[in-house]
């Protein structure tokens, strides 16, 4: 399969007319009408989360992700109901905010999550967006996973901010964003975000890393997550966890059955028949710790 490159320049994007009525669709949103407020920017990656998991099931595949808007509107609004990771769900974002009036541009990040502390830096591959509103620089990322953050983050202080689950801070350093989250008493650092606008090629060369090489874990482990008002789900191979607001946590180990079951039910994915050769092999992972 050919890579298809992004766009030619993500910022200059027009979001189709019909674009926020098809994310609405998609996402059950139920919030004030679009406009650029705080009220709507959180009830917009409320929806997001709970309707529109993370998944990476191209790349685990084999197949390369394509960016450009009309791939993935087709993929996470259209009749196949798929996910995506953040170059999709956060590059999908970032025009559904511009069409609703927002502010808003794309920064790219390293990753950092369960990495100790003095591991060497990891590429550019995470995308997230960060959104103007009356003189307040806000990130925004509706592509991390199990531990995304639920809700708008404060860029301009570092003191912890209280979410519907975990509390997060961003702290600023010389040129860059470090973001935390606070899990089991613990503050983790999720990735570091640079300063600047991302230019499109800088997005095409991240996301064509992250789908292709075989450094990236997506191209070995099935990986799914969804967030929602009640609690996180998270399936990493074989391994489904469920962590409720409340601080109560499940784990279990899923069979093939169970994963694809898993994959319907919870993370709301139509599972494609070509996927259960990747299932199964899923399934025979050892058991790792949390």
């Amino acid at each position: 399969m050919l890579y298809r490159p992004l766009s030619p320049d993500l910022s200059t994007i027009d979001a189709a007319p019909s674009l926020l009525t098809r994310h609405a669709e998609r996402t059950g949103y139920a919030g004030p009408p679009p406009a650029p407020t705080m009220e709507v920017l959180r009830a917009l990656q409320a929806a997001h989360l709970a309707a529109i998991p993370f998944e990476s099931f191209d790349p685990l595949m084999g197949q390369a992700v394509d960016t450009g808007a009309e791939a993935v509107d087709a993929k996470l609004l259209g009749a196949r109901r798929r996910g995506g990771y953040c170059f999709e769900q956060n590059g999908l974002f970032l025009r559904v905010l511009r069409a609703a009036g927002f502010v808003a541009e794309p920064l790219l990040g390293r990753v950092r999550w369960m990495m100790p502390g003095d591991a060497p830096p990891t590429a550019r591959t995470h995308l997230v967006l960060r959104v103007m509103l009356e003189g307040r620089a806000w990130l925004v990322d509706v592509g991390f996973g199990a531990t995304v953050p639920p809700q708008p983050l404060a860029m301009d202080h570092s003191r912890p901010q209280p979410t519907r689950h975990e509390r997060y801070r961003v702290r600023r350093g010389r040129r860059s964003y470090r973001v935390e989250a606070e899990v089991m008493g613990e503050w983790r650092v999720l990735y570091d975000v640079e300063d600047s606008p991302a230019p499109a090629i800088d997005l095409e060369v991240g996301n064509w890393y992250t789908s292709t090489h075989p450094a990236s874990h997506f191209r070995h482990m099935l990986v799914a997550a969804r967030t929602t008002d009640a609690a996180r789900h998270g399936l990493r191979d074989n391994r489904l966890t469920i962590r409720h607001a409340d601080g109560a946590v499940e784990q279990r180990y899923l069979d093939a059955d169970a994963i694809e079951r898993a994959l319907a039910d919870i993370f709301l994915i139509d599972v494609e028949p070509g996927w259960r050769r990747a299932i199964e092999r899923a399934a025979t992972v050892e058991a790792a710790p949390a």
